[in-house]
């Protein structure tokens, strides 16, 4: 062979080892643990230099190789990456306190590293992954800096499933559909145990989070750390082979018409995709949201404290907003321990800001504080009820402000939103900072999903983003669906953030039956956890009940220390226990309509073993019977069809 043959494929050979080394460098870039080594991710560049990631737990696959990145008005971050180079994996710790979740002292840790990607023309993008035992998080981070704004064509991060996966998902609503064409209000009911792949039955995706099963493994995915420079995302529409794809909101999901896609000068940080994995107990038991939002940017209020609210427009509806009626409430909360009233919608007519200072003044004479109603307003809202349109610009929200705190008036529920797009979002972070150096409690309704905004903002108190307790008043079909709908969403709405449900009908009266016994109900008030828990009864009703449920309803916790998962499957069965006041609370519901018995290992509460049962009576409205757990620490239990039971365990001596 001649010599210069002979070099010249010596150095072709040479080039393709090279090219060889660096391809499986990066085909194979890294792989992230979880602190107790059972959780990993997989993160590398596939043929066509594309980032993907796969999750696997115990060293078997549970989220199959899915899709990274970022489409930006000028550049592809999606496809033809370089990668650059990686972090070291360093370790994360987060200890925190949060009064409105259900743990109160959270300790996080976790594994994180960064992949520093560039497309050909050297512009940057990072990938951050943390994991830790109960989960994966990743984000995506612009590094540069420029005061150029630049714009999101697309996310195309995905999720993708096992072929035998199933999920328990609610449908993103039809943005301008619904009452008045307020939707998207995250109001619709959980298609439950639908096998992945199916497309969404309302054309326009699914909320967060959503819950996925195959196997003994359980995955819930939502979203974390939403701030000014996002919007709020959903998973799309279709889902082939069962990968879902974050989508981003309806263009009509604005105000005044602007961009819902996101929008930022660089550097650029975007929010957390968060995919708790492990058991169904990993699942209830995560923290997983609030371990990942933004801590609060300042002291915390000491002001500010959870409480349970008396409401009167559940039962007694619109034209009982008025002034003797709303004392009568306030009286009610004082009687039963309460903190808050809430006085809802057409205050400001029927009422009035003068009379509703008198309210407040009564309601501090007996150490409650006064919640009032604001139609959110706008040009995406064309629904009537007032007070309206007060609270759209920064000047507006400060002038009512300050009149409601010369009022008296202790926080507000604000209603009827306008969807996900940036500029609603911002809309949302406008009202909270403005309202923290009130003291002002807030409750948003008729809203998105608070994505660790709790956290970040201690003054928010809930959300409602669910399909509520009023849809039960509008139509016997709602009746119908909450056995199912109550059991499915301590599992998917309410696994991370407070919710709004306005919980627990002990006597109802109207066009609907309940299909819930009073036993049922009475375990919402442990079972779904609201920095403001604001309750259906009214004093008629509660007024007829056994004087050891009145008192459970005057003791139970606002705040809860820890909670467990002790039982259950979505849309048919859940036990949680809860710590708070140094007691255990149990409480269970039965999703199905057949009588369950069941035998409860409550050997993870450290009790004395003694304390209350309640359970719905026999030819009464509740039983009652004392407690005393065995060395074995269970407890037997039946629940009637539709039914519940709560038990509070003492202290240990």
């Amino acid at each position: 062979m001649h010599p210069l043959l002979r070099l010249l494929r010596f150095t072709i050979g040479s080039l393709a080892l090279i090219a060889g080394i660096i391809l499986h460098a990066q085909s194979s870039a890294g792989v992230v643990n979880s602190p107790d080594g059972r959780l990993a991710v997989e993160f590398r560049l596939n043929a066509v230099r594309a980032p993907v990631y796969l999750i696997r737990q115990d060293g078997r696959i549970v989220l199959q190789e899915s899709r990274l990145g970022l489409i930006r008005d000028d550049a592809d971050f999606s496809k033809e990456l370089v990668l650059s180079s990686a972090s070291a994996v360093e370790p994360v710790e987060d200890k925190y306190e949060i009064l409105t979740a259900k743990r109160r002292l959270n300790d996080y840790r976790a594994n994180r590293q960064v992949f520093h990607l560039a497309t050909a023309d050297g512009k940057k993008m990072d990938v951050i992954f943390q994991v830790s035992n109960d989960g994966v998080a990743f984000r995506y981070f612009f590094p540069e800096t420029s005061t150029t704004v630049h714009r999101l064509q697309e996310e195309v991060t995905s999720f993708h499933f096992l072929p035998d996966t199933v999920a328990w998902m609610q449908p993103m609503q039809v943005a301008k559909t619904g009452y008045e064409a307020s939707n998207p209000a995250y109001e619709e009911y959980y298609q439950k145990q639908i096998p992945v792949g199916t497309p969404s039955t309302l054309g326009a995706g699914w909320v967060y989070p959503a819950l996925f099963h195959s196997g003994e493994t359980w995955v819930l995915v939502s979203e974390g750390s939403l701030g000014r420079t996002y919007c709020g995302t959903r998973l799309r529409h279709e889902s082939p082979d069962g990968e879902y794809a974050v989508g981003f909101p309806d263009s009509r999901e604005t105000i005044h018409n602007q961009p819902v896609n996101p929008s930022s000068a660089l550097p650029w940080l975007t929010p957390w995709r968060l995919i708790a994995v492990g058991s169904l107990k990993t699942i209830a038991e995560s923290t997983l949201g609030t371990d990942l939002a933004d801590k609060a940017t300042g002291p915390v209020d000491a002001t500010i404290k959870p409480g349970k609210a008396a409401w009167s427009w559940a039962q007694l509806g619109r034209k009982n907003t008025i002034y003797e009626v709303q004392r009568q409430f306030i009286d009610y909360a004082a009687d039963m321990g309460w903190a808050y009233s809430l006085i809802d919608g057409e205050w400001d007519e029927q009422i009035g800001y003068d009379k509703v200072k008198e309210l407040a003044d009564h309601a501090r004479t007996k150490n409650v504080g006064v919640l009032v109603w604001y139609n959110s307003g706008g040009d995406w809202n064309t629904i009537k009820g007032t007070p309206k349109d007060k609270l759209l610009t920064h000047e507006s929200r400060i002038q009512e402000f300050n009149r409601l705190k010369a009022m008296g008036v202790a926080g507000f529920k604000i209603d009827f939103f306008g969807g996900d797009g940036q500029p609603m979002i911002n809309y949302y972070l406008d009202i909270l900072e403005d309202a923290a150096p009130y003291g002002f409690l807030v409750n948003f309704h008729g809203s998105t999903l608070p994505r660790g905004w709790q956290r970040t903002y201690p003054h928010l108190m809930t959300m409602e983003a669910i399909k509520g307790f009023e849809y039960i008043t509008f139509d016997q079909k709602n009746a119908d669906e909450e056995p199912a709908h109550a059991t499915t969403i301590p599992f998917t709405r309410n696994v991370f953030d407070p919710m709004d449900f306005t919980p627990v009908c002990l006597e109802k009266s109207g066009k609907t039956k309940l299909q819930t016994t009073p036993a049922f109900e009475l375990a919402l008030s442990v079972i779904f956890t609201s920095g403001v828990q604001h309750y259906v009864d009214i004093p008629e009703g509660m007024a007829k009940m056994p004087d050891y449920v009145r008192d459970f309803m005057k003791r139970v916790p606002s705040v809860w220390d820890d909670s467990k998962f002790i039982d259950g499957y979505p849309g048919k069965l859940v036990v949680l226990a809860r710590q708070g006041d140094n007691r255990w609370y149990v409480a269970g519901i039965n999703g199905e309509a057949a009588e369950k018995h069941l035998v409860l290992d409550l050997s993870p509460l450290t009790t004395d073993g003694t304390g209350l049962l309640i359970t719905d009576g026999a030819g009464q409205i509740f039983g009652q019977s004392s407690v005393t757990l065995g060395t074995d620490r269970r407890l037997a239990v039946t629940l009637k069809p539709h039914g519940g039971f709560v038990a509070v365990l003492n202290p240990t001596n």
